[in-house]
């Protein structure tokens, strides 16, 4: 079946979409993006915060104000759709009260804290029959996507080796639970930027055999880790290096790829997300267009050349939820392979606590 076009989306019946958060996550991540998509309509906001409320109003009038998530689910039969972006150890009771009130859901990541949790969350989806994805938007990052395609097409050769950097200069740790929150309830580096880069690597070489890890907490005052360093070993035999710190004063290539035939490598970050926080709107002409000298460069040193970057598309993930909702698609990210995902996470701990490697669960659907 393919896909309905975003004109006929447009003339049919809205999804009612739920959001339940209102902090950087809702109103940056998400409600611009539902509100963009056609065929999707921003209907209901859950916020307790008087000051988010009343932006709310501002910028969705349309959209009502529930001030908890109990009031919201007494009133479930106006909604389709419930996204919830709360802080991280909330996403899994939320999940579960969405599909028990009988509606789909999106999960930001990181799914859950728990793999047996996560596990538990994606069967109960099944059992219901009722649709479970995750906000896993980086897939749709401009970069990654230009990566994708030198991958599947053979240019860089077979690929032994894959680094990864999400890297900032924080030195001073914010008073917010994703700072200084202890990692038991989602604080920390590795549950905030952890999940996307482990994704990547896994959509990219498979499933992970084995990991191993170094995690440390450098800024006073956090007690979860503010500098991770992941290094996967695949199935396939490919060797994936993951960097995520809040402590990197000079940062690293975003991607260096090698290959027995070239290497691909860039620098800086997709700027849907820089745009977003400075509130423009994800249906521009120009979104996702990146500028020539923001470019990767492939090749071996001597024989490099700029590849034009795949635009990045975050409404990707919005226009997907809607078809697999209304038309039966399927949804943009498998459950079963952000479960495995976790399952990686949870090896890392392993690993960073033991000094030594962790094995990985070899991944099975999850039905």
């Amino acid at each position: 079946m393919s896909a309905p076009s975003a004109a006929s989306a447009a003339h049919a019946a809205e999804l009612r979409v739920a959001l339940l958060g209102f902090g950087k996550g809702g109103s940056v991540f998400h409600a611009p993006l539902i509100d963009a998509t056609p065929g999707l309509r921003l209907s209901g906001v859950v916020t307790g915060d008087s000051a988010r409320a009343a932006a709310v109003g501002h910028r969705y009038p349309q959209a009502t104000v529930h001030p908890s998530a109990e009031h919201l689910w007494e009133r479930a039969t106006d909604y389709d759709i419930a996204v919830v972006t709360t802080p991280n150890d909330s996403h899994v009771p939320l999940a579960h009260a969405a599909l028990k009130s009988g509606l789909a859901v999106v999960v930001d990541k990181p799914l859950a804290l728990d793999v047996a949790e996560a596990r538990d969350l994606v069967a109960t989806a099944a059992q219901r029959e009722q649709v479970l994805t995750v906000y896993h938007n980086r897939r749709w990052d401009a970069d990654f996507q230009t990566l994708w395609h030198l991958v599947d097409s053979g240019e860089l050769g077979r690929v032994h080796r894959f680094e990864s950097r999400f890297e900032r200069w924080r030195p001073e740790a914010r008073d917010s639970w994703r700072d200084s929150g202890p990692a038991a309830a989602g604080g920390g580096i590795l549950w905030d930027l952890g999940p996307h880069l482990v994704d990547q690597a896994v959509n990219l070489f498979g499933p992970v055999a084995r990991v191993y890890a170094e995690l440390d907490a450098c800024r006073p005052g956090v007690s979860a880790e503010d500098d991770a360093f992941l290094a996967l070993t695949h199935r396939d035999g490919t060797r994936s290096h993951l960097w995520a710190s809040a402590v990197a004063a000079q940062r690293g290539p975003r991607f260096r790829v090698l290959g027995d035939r070239a290497a691909f490598t860039i620098h800086g970050m997709d700027s849907q997300e820089d745009r977003l926080n400075q509130g423009e709107r994800p249906d521009r002409p120009d979104w996702g267009e990146v500028l020539q000298q923001h470019w990767g460069e492939l090749g071996a040193d001597g024989t490099v050349r700029k590849v034009p970057s795949v635009r990045g598309n975050y409404p990707a993930f919005y226009a997907g939820l809607r078809d697999a909702v209304a038309e039966g698609e399927p949804v943009p990210v498998e459950p079963h392979e952000v479960v495995h995902g976790l399952d990686v996470i949870d090896a890392a701990r392993r690993s960073a606590a033991a000094g030594t490697a962790a094995a990985v669960p070899e991944p099975t659907p999850l039905h």
